[in-house]
C-alpha cells in the first residue's frame, strides 16, 4: 500500500495535463505507468490507466466492464447477491456487501481501483483509504447521460472509448424502439412490491425511466419521488386505473422469502383494473431493475422488457 501512496505523490508532482479521450487528466506515473485523474460522483481521484486488479462493489460497473470486455481485472465484489445471470462472477473474492464492504478483505486483495455505486457510496471515504475510489453512482433524473459518463469512465480507464460508443448506439436503438411502442399504448403505473407492501414510482424516480426515456405516459400524477418509491394501497391502484403496470418484485430480487408479486396483487381491487383485466400486467426482471438499475448491457435488456410489455 506504502508503494501506492508514494506512487500518487510522485505523480503529482509530475503532472502534465495531458487529456485522456473522454476528458479525464492523464499524467505519468512514478513507476512508467501512465495515470489518469477521474472527475466523478464525489470528486477527483487518480487511477492507473488499464488497472489490473480491480474491486468493484456495484453490479452496474460489473455490467459495463462486461459489455466492453474487461471484466477479466475484477478480483472483487460482493457476491451473495449476485444475480443469476452473473453467475461467471461467483468464483471471485467475495468483499462483503454494497452496503457494508470487508474492509480488511479488499486491502488484502490490494487493487488498483475500487469502483462503487450508489448503495456503497457512504462508504466512499472509507474505501478510499484502502485504494484509490471512484463513485460511478447513477443519476436516476438523467438516466441515460449518467449511463454515458459512467460507462464511458470505464472506457478511459481501459482505452475502450470507441467500443463506449459502439454499446451506446446498442442502447439508443433499444431506447428508441421501446418509446415508438409506446406510443399510442396507454397509461402505466410502475409499481414495487416487498413483504407484502405496495410503492409506486413515477418520473424522477429509480424507475423513473419507464416514463422519462421509454416514453410510457404516466398513470399517476406527481408521486413522491423518493428511493423507496411512494407507499400506495390497492385502492390507490384501483383507482388510478392504469392501461398497463409494470412490476418489480424486490424479495425476488435479493432472494427474500415473502409473498410474491403476482399473489400481492391477486386480490379484488388490482383484478378489476384495466390492466388486469387486459392481462397487461408486466413482471419486470427483479434483479436487472433493483440490483442494476442501469448498465450498457441491462439497459437494452430493460428496455426490451418494457417494449414487451407494450405489446
Amino acid at each position: 500500500m506504502m508503494r501506492r501512496r508514494t506512487a500518487l505523490i510522485a505523480a503529482s508532482a509530475l503532472m502534465l495535463g495531458v487529456t485522456a479521450c473522454g476528458g479525464q487528466e492523464a499524467t505519468p506515473a512514478a513507476d512508467g505507468g501512465e495515470k489518469i485523474t477521474v472527475k466523478h460522483a464525489q470528486g477527483s481521484t487518480e487511477v492507473p490507466k488499464n488497472p489490473a486488479k480491480v474491486v468493484v462493489m456495484d453490479y452496474a460497473v460489473l455490467d459495463n466492464m462486461k459489455a466492453l470486455g474487461v471484466s477479466d481485472k475484477v478480483v472483487g465484489l460482493p457476491t451473495k447477491t449476485l444475480p443469476g445471470f452473473m453467475d461467471e462472477f461467483k468464483k471471485l473474492d467475495n468483499v462483503g456487501t454494497m452496503q457494508e464492504p470487508d474492509l480488511e478483505k479488499i486491502a488484502e486483495l490490494d487493487p488498483d481501483v475500487i469502483l462503487i455505486g450508489g448503495r456503497t457510496a457512504p462508504k466512499y471515504a472509507d474505501l478510499a483509504k484502502v485504494a484509490p475510489t471512484v463513485d460511478l453512482t447513477n443519476d436516476s433524473k438523467d438516466f441515460l447521460g449518467s449511463l454515458e459518463k459512467n460507462a464511458g469512465i470505464v472506457g478511459d480507464l481501459y482505452g475502450k472509448s470507441d467500443e463506449v460508443k459502439t454499446q451506446l448506439a446498442e442502447v439508443t436503438k433499444a431506447v428508441d424502439e421501446t418509446k415508438a411502442a409506446a406510443k399510442g399504448a396507454g397509461t402505466g403505473l410502475v409499481l414495487l412490491t416487498s413483504g407484502g407492501k405496495l410503492s409506486a414510482y413515477g418520473p424522477g424516480s429509480r424507475f423513473g425511466v419507464v416514463h422519462e426515456e421509454f416514453g410510457v405516459t404516466p398513470a399517476a400524477k406527481d408521486l413522491k419521488v423518493d428511493k423507496h418509491g411512494q407507499a400506495v394501497s390497492n385502492e390507490f391502484v384501483a383507482t388510478t386505473n392504469p392501461d398497463r403496470m409494470f412490476v418489480v418484485d424486490r424479495d425476488a430480487a435479493i432472494g427474500e422469502q415473502g409473498s410474491s408479486a403476482q399473489k400481492v396483487l391477486d386480490n379484488a381491487l388490482v383484478n378489476k383494473t384495466k390492466a388486469a383485466t387486459n392481462k397487461k400486467i408486466t413482471y419486470l426482471d427483479g434483479a436487472r431493475w433493483y440490483l442494476l438499475g442501469t448498465g450498457l448491457d441491462n439497459t437494452v435488456e430493460m428496455a426490451n422488457e418494457v417494449k414487451a410489455g407494450l405489446s
